[in-house]
């Protein structure tokens, strides 16, 4: 049924990003299908990596165990934006048609009181109502 299924990572959050991951490894396995672990970053310096280059370096790796562990086919990408909070959506976006990616896995952030204040945005909602392809938002 999926054959490639894009997954956002970002490696300064992994621990809070394990319910998603997880998803993501147990869907591949049940498909036979390819995780496509996808950054979005800045060029400046982050707490996952000193420049995109790095971070690349750092996501492939990861990429590399999760199959080796998990027993499952993975790629990875890492996308350069001018400014991430603005971008974000269109980068995944972007990454999900060139990729081929028949779904996508994403984790969700817990609600609390900047979404009840309506004041942060839903990157997955957004995902969700622009992509072609089913999504999978797990909280």
């Amino acid at each position: 049924m999926y054959k490639r299924i894009l997954v956002p990572v970002d490696l300064s959050h992994t621990d809070k990003m394990s319910k998603a991951l997880q998803t993501a490894i147990d869907m591949a396995r049940h498909y036979s299908a390819t995780l496509h672990y996808v950054t979005v970053t800045s060029s400046a310096p982050s707490s996952a990596a000193h420049n995109p280059q790095e971070l690349a370096q750092k996501l492939a790796t990861f990429a590399q165990e999760q199959g080796e562990t998990h027993g499952i086919d993975t790629t990875s990408q890492v996308i350069e934006s001018v400014d991430t909070a603005v971008e974000l959506e269109d980068k995944l976006l972007e990454a999900i048609s060139d990729s081929g990616a028949d779904l996508v896995v994403l984790a969700s952030h817990p609600p609390g009181i900047g979404d009840r204040l309506h004041i942060l945005h839903s990157n997955a909602a957004n995902i969700v109502r622009h992509s072609d392809v089913s999504v999978f938002v797990v909280r």
